[in-house]
């Protein structure tokens, strides 16, 4: 294992996940009518950007900075553990569509967004999950439809943040390997040989 490679990735893990982390406090927390919230938040750009720029390991990155980011606001503290693994499969399904060309060095538009995509669905089917029978059925107390009128109350969040991931994950990751090709810099996106 070439150590030098092995500190560059722990480097760029480590960025990515305080990417992660500062991206969670771009965000608008509205209150919902059954007590619980939700926001609108630039975090799963940062997460799906993990995954595409890392790989599959961009899944660690996402769940520990959104965990941290959790570990620092009082509402979402009792959370955070579930953050780490709903963001960290986010950052992991995206890793896993695009891993393929990243080895290659031929990843595309179309690649990084159906990454992207695949990330923004693995995301919200766990989150879903989490607000129905986390949220709403254990800690609220809530009946079944109740919990389902949560989860339905979440949507229109969820589609706009998983939207803003789309637009953004893909052109972003794209200016980015650029970049560093141009600046020589591309070795730190290698994988360890």
């Amino acid at each position: 294992m070439n150590k030098t490679f092995s500190t560059r990735k722990l480097a760029l893990l480590g960025m990515m996940a305080a990417l992660v982390f500062a991206g969670n406090y771009a965000r608008i927390v509205l209150p919902l009518s059954i007590g619980s919230q939700t926001s609108f938040t630039l975090a799963n750009i940062f997460c799906c950007l993990s995954g595409l720029i890392l790989g599959p390991v961009g899944g660690l990155a996402s769940g520990i900075g959104s965990l941290l980011y959790d570990l620092t606001d009082p509402r979402f503290i009792s959370d955070c553990w579930i953050t780490f693994i709903t963001k960290g499969a986010m950052g992991l399904c995206t890793g896993l569509v695009v891993e393929g060309a990243l080895k290659e060095k031929r990843l595309t538009y179309f690649r990084a967004l159906a990454a992207t995509g695949v990330g923004c669905v693995a995301y919200y089917i766990l989150y879903f999950a989490k607000t129905f029978f986390y949220t709403g059925l254990l800690k609220q107390g809530l009946p079944a439809p109740g919990a389902w009128l949560l989860v339905i109350e979440k949507i229109p969040a969820s589609i706009f943040n998983g939207a803003i991931a789309l637009i953004a994950a893909p052109p972003i990751t794209l200016a980015l390997i650029q970049a560093l090709k141009r600046s020589k810099l591309d070795r730190m996106l290698e994988n360890e040989k």
